[in-house]
C-alpha cells in the first residue's frame, strides 16, 4: 500500500545534490522554463509540444502550483546551483496507491545534456522516494529512439523490463517505449542493497 507521509502524498520538499537544487516551481520560473521548453529537441521525446510563447510557461507554472496545493503528483524544478537558473523538471507522473508504485518523468535544457545532471537529479529523487514515501516500485519510460534517457535510468540502478509497443501517441505517431523500474529492495548505486533502509 502507498500511504501518505506526514505532509501528504507529494510534499515535494527541497532536495539538493552536489550541483543542483530540486525545489517547487514558482511563477518567477516562467522565463527560465520558456528558455529551454521552446527547444524542439527538448520537446521531441516528451508528451508536451515545444512552447511558442512565454504565456505557455506561465500556464505550466500555474498548473504545477495547483497540483502542489491539491497534493497531486507533481514535479520539482531543477535549479543549477552555479547560476541559480531553473534548467529542467523532474517528478511524479502517476502513482498507484494500491500497488505502492510511482512513475517518474523528467526533462532538461539541451545545453546541459551529457553532463551527468539528470543522473544526479534522478538518483536523488529515487533515494528520496524510497526513504520518505511508502513506495515499493519506481518506474520510468522512454521512447526507443531516445536511448540516452535509458542510460540515465540504468546509471541510477533502474532495470529495463521490456518494450511496450506503440504505447504512446506522441507528435502525430505511435511510439514504442522501454519500461524501466527499480524496487525498494534493489541495489542502488552508492547505497548498496536498500532493503534495510
Amino acid at each position: 500500500m502507498f500511504t501518505p507521509n506526514a505532509y501528504g502524498l507529494f510534499s515535494m520538499p527541497t532536495l539538493e545534490t552536489p550541483r543542483l537544487i530540486l525545489r517547487r516551481i514558482a511563477m518567477r520560473d516562467a522565463k527560465d522554463i520558456f528558455a529551454y521548453s521552446r527547444d524542439e529537441e527538448v520537446a521531441r521525446h516528451v508528451l508536451w509540444a515545444a512552447q511558442r510563447d512565454i504565456s505557455e510557461a506561465k500556464d505550466y507554472c500555474k498548473f504545477m502550483l495547483r497540483r502542489y496545493r491539491a497534493d497531486e503528483p507533481s514535479s520539482w524544478g531543477i535549479v543549477l546551483k552555479e547560476t541559480g537558473r531553473l534548467v529542467g523538471t523532474i517528478g511524479y507522473m502517476d502513482y498507484s496507491a494500491d500497488n505502492g508504485s510511482v512513475e517518474l518523468g523528467y526533462s532538461l535544457a539541451r545545453w546541459l545534456w551529457n553532463g551527468g545532471y539528470m543522473t544526479e537529479a534522478l538518483s536523488r529523487v529515487i533515494n528520496y522516494t524510497f526513504d520518505a514515501m511508502d513506495v515499493n516500485r519506481i518506474e520510468a519510460q522512454h521512447e526507443l529512439d531516445n536511448p540516452a534517457s535509458g542510460r540515465v535510468m540504468e546509471k541510477c540502478g533502474m532495470i529495463r523490463e521490456g518494450v511496450l509497443r506503440q504505447r504512446l501517441y506522441n507528435k502525430g505517431r505511435y511510439v514504442d517505449v522501454a519500461l524501466y523500474a527499480i524496487l525498494r529492495g534493489d541495489p542502488r548505486p552508492g547505497r548498496g542493497h536498500s532493503s534495510s533502509l
